[in-house]
């Protein structure tokens, strides 16, 4: 039991109560599917920010355990390097896609590559959307919380983050991801503030630390840093962008919303990471440090502000999970059961999706049960990711680099075979095993892109110098 104040369960309960309205008392979207998967495309600005900043942020017991293992290495892992992500969509894409107005990742790619390819990236988008690590996030804190086991816990954190999407849509992750974003910021400013206040600033931790919690890779090799500069490139792929930027008002929402949700990321993954670095200081000989954010509200905060906390840290993975796992649903219903019925009426969107939505749940939780940790996910997720999808959406939507539908289709299969069998032996093997050779997937799986692309390139030029060439001589014999 997390606490025996009233107080702090009346504000847990309370916290549901608002969702389970949200389930049951939002109005039922539309039968148009801009309606129920995009919220009609006019989300505003404020929306924008809030939905996708606490979509992207949903990993809040792992940051916690790595700023109290490795302190500031913290935001040079798992913030800058998605804040070049977030930019470089922001410049390149998020307009683009508004004005492209379609609904998913793969929509991009059927337009250009037809329906293969397409639904090549339905698979992936699927494998890398359904939430399990959130969902495992959230089922270790409802375990700690609550008297039950870890599976009950991510069974119920699967079935509670998503049961109340599926009347409204993507109007009701909105509605909710607003909410959820004034409680985690609320929560860890109140933590850090009572931090500061009651033990001091950076002397404090300057004289309760290790050294190496101040150095930008908390004594890890440099090599483990810098390949999450290249798992973040899944932030140009990644579906949780490119629906917002479909639901945008406008394409100039579309970029200023992931502008500002970059400056809101800082401030969270300062305050974050501040945190878990009180949390080492704190609580040094701390077993299970997956637990240091619970551990560390548990010793600091009075009755109430616990409670509050511990909302911050729910809401947190909860407006991840109904994210993903409705972007999930979206591509069970539009990518895979709509084309594949080679249907034109869209109005059966919602239906499929909500049937989708289900698919979803289970698949999340039976990864998240199968898992061993909650980073490993989010390596694993982001290495298929990135090297399946990054050439084929960038060629599609910009109309450069193009090949053909089957060397498209071979550019996703080849790079997404290989890094699956690349990170195999890391996987199933004991604690502490490599991947193939040593080499990280993701840099296997970017070569074998980019070469295949590169063939199919070159395939490309050559028919059409010999198309040209027949064209000029047939010109030549037909003239008198």
């Amino acid at each position: 039991m997390f606490s025996t104040s009233p107080l702090d369960w009346l504000l847990v309960g309370a916290y549901f109560a608002f969702l389970a309205a949200v389930g049951f008392g939002f109005r039922r979207a539309g039968s148009s599917a801009a309606e129920y998967l995009l919220a009609g495309r006019r989300v505003t600005l404020p929306a924008f920010v809030a939905t996708l900043v606490t979509t992207w942020y949903g990993g809040i017991l792992g940051v916690g355990e790595y700023s109290w293992r490795y302190g500031v290495s913290n935001w040079l892992v798992f913030g800058v390097p998605y804040y070049i992500g977030a930019l470089l969509f922001a410049i390149l894409f998020a307009r683009r896609a508004r004005n492209a107005e379609l609904y998913t990742v793969p929509d991009v790619i059927a337009r250009r590559y037809g329906r293969g390819p397409a639904l090549m990236a339905a698979f992936t988008v699927f494998i890398c959307s359904a939430p399990a690590a959130y969902v495992l996030m959230l089922g270790t804190l409802f375990a700690a919380m609550f008297p039950m086991p870890l599976t009950a816990g991510i069974v119920a954190a699967s079935l509670l983050s998503l049961f109340y999407v599926h009347r409204g849509g993507m109007r009701s992750v909105v509605f909710s991801d607003q909410v959820q974003f004034v409680l985690m910021y609320t929560g860890f400013a109140m933590m850090l503030g009572v931090l500061v206040t009651r033990h001091g600033g950076l002397p404090f931790l300057h004289a309760h630390l290790p050294a190496t919690h101040f150095q930008w890779n908390g004594g890890n090799p440099a090599a483990a840093i810098i390949v999450w500069y290249f798992i973040a490139l899944v932030t140009l792929v990644d579906p949780g962008f490119w629906q917002r930027a479909y639901a945008a008002k406008d394409p100039n929402v579309a970029r200023a919303g992931v502008m500002w949700s970059i400056a809101c990321w800082i401030v969270f993954d300062f305050m974050t990471t501040a945190c878990g670095m009180y949390a080492r200081a704190l609580l040094p000989k701390l077993a299970e440090p997956v637990f240091a954010f619970p551990a560390l509200a548990r010793l600091v905060l009075p009755a109430g502000a616990l409670g509050l906390f511990y909302l911050a840290m729910i809401a947190t993975v909860m407006s991840t999970i109904d994210s993903y796992g409705f972007i999930a649903a979206t591509t069970v219903g539009r990518d895979v059961i709509w084309r594949l019925k080679g249907d034109s009426d869209e109005s059966k969107l919602p239906h499929y999706t909500r049937w989708g939505l289900w698919a979803s749940a289970l698949f999340g939780t039976a990864l998240a049960l199968v898992s061993k940790s909650v980073i490993d996910l989010w390596h694993d997720l982001g290495s298929l990711g990135a090297p399946t999808l990054l050439i084929p959406v960038a060629s599609a939507l910009t109309g450069r680099g193009l090949v053909s539908g089957r060397w498209m289709l071979a550019a996703m299969l080849i790079p997404f075979a290989l890094t699956l069998a690349w990170m195999l032996p890391k996987d199933l093997g004991p604690p502490g095993s490599m991947p193939l050779f040593g080499i990280e997937p993701i840099y296997v799986g970017l070569a074998a892109s980019l070469a295949v692309w590169s063939l199919g390139r070159l395939a490309r030029a050559r028919a059409t110098a010999s198309a040209a060439g027949r064209a000029a001589a047939e010109g030549t014999h037909g003239t008198p």
